[in-house]
């Protein structure tokens, strides 16, 4: 699925402005407020509701990141990522194929996910950089993301040094995350800042800012093995960043919350938020990601009883 914004600028690496993140501020009771008002007076039913479902598909993730992985289970979810829908749903709704936004696994099975999805457009992300803890020697880390671009990953989800958001080392962050983007090469790299580890939300504003500076494409909230995942409050933060940073440089970068979102209603949650927060445009595979393994699974049943009127039970929706 092509937005119109795919083949813009990339955003560049820029200077590392300090005064901006020493003036970053987060008023968390503020943000707080905003985010409980938005489930209860934001909804969307019947034909609408399955229509943002369906866009919703288009902007996963489709992950596997189990230590128990096999060739086997990473092919079985990429066939699942290439074939979303079973076919009787899609043809109830009057609809074409789809396919998710992209299948994330570990390096390991970079090659194996590249095989299994070669003719179907979707790229291959890879989690890198000492996954999910970073804290491997650094260039063991970039040699990392060299090796799952040389086999073929179109996209690279990195983990920041945390210690650097809590010593406000901004520019041991800053350079790290620039030595990350420039390894990736043409490659996409999506920043991830551990959100559930950096001890308040103005960290995540300011870590935000800087891996956006550094050259970041998107910014994630989570590996999804923190205590703490993505949540709205912290959502809001790093929209906000990016919104500035585009009024700022006009320069677009994506969004992506990981780590217990699996339920329909809460993607779209997060899309309304998208489109209140930065439009229509980041409404696109190429601007926003959702980090999931479940979520398809409850969108395949929200939508089977959309155009049936009743629920199956999960494991006829099983993602792998």
């Amino acid at each position: 699925m092509t937005s119109s914004h795919e083949h813009e600028p990339r955003n560049p690496i820029s200077s590392l402005n300090l005064n901006i993140i020493r003036d970053v501020q987060a008023n968390t009771s503020a943000i707080e407020r905003r985010c409980a008002s938005l489930p209860a007076r934001r909804s969307v039913k019947k034909a609408h509701q399955a229509a943002w479902l369906l866009k919703a598909i288009t902007m996963i993730d489709l992950t596997t990141l189990s230590g128990d992985d096999t060739s086997e289970r990473v092919k079985r979810l990429c066939a699942k990522a290439a074939h979303p829908l079973r076919r009787d749903i899609l043809q109830a709704l009057e609809m074409t194929p789809i396919t998710t936004g992209a299948v994330c696994v570990y390096h390991d099975m970079v090659e194996t996910a590249v095989g299994a999805l070669k003719g179907t457009g979707i790229p291959v992300a890879a989690v890198s950089t000492g996954f999910p803890a970073g804290l491997s020697p650094l260039h063991l880390r970039i040699e990392e993301i060299k090796e799952s671009v040389k086999a073929g990953a179109q996209e690279i989800d990195i983990v920041i040094s945390r210690r650097h958001v809590l010593t406000g080392n901004w520019q041991a962050l800053y350079d790290e995350m620039a030595q990350f983007r420039q390894a990736c090469g043409s490659a996409h790299v999506k920043a991830i800042l551990a959100t559930g580890e950096l001890g308040s939300l103005r960290n995540v504003a300011r870590a935000s800012h800087v891996c956006m500076m550094a050259g970041a494409d998107f910014i994630k909230t989570s590996t999804g093995k923190e205590a703490v995942n993505a949540t709205l409050p912290v959502s809001l933060v790093m929209i906000r960043a990016i919104r500035e940073h585009f009024e700022r440089t006009g320069f677009r970068v994506g969004y992506k919350p990981a780590g217990g979102i699996s339920k329909a209603k809460d993607a779209l949650t997060y899309l309304t938020l998208i489109k209140e927060e930065l439009g229509h445009d980041w409404l696109s595979p190429h601007l926003f990601r959702f980090g999931a393994s479940s979520l398809l699974n409850d969108i395949e049943r929200q939508l089977e009883h959309h155009t049936s009127g009743h629920y199956s039970a999960s494991w006829r929706h099983a993602s792998a």
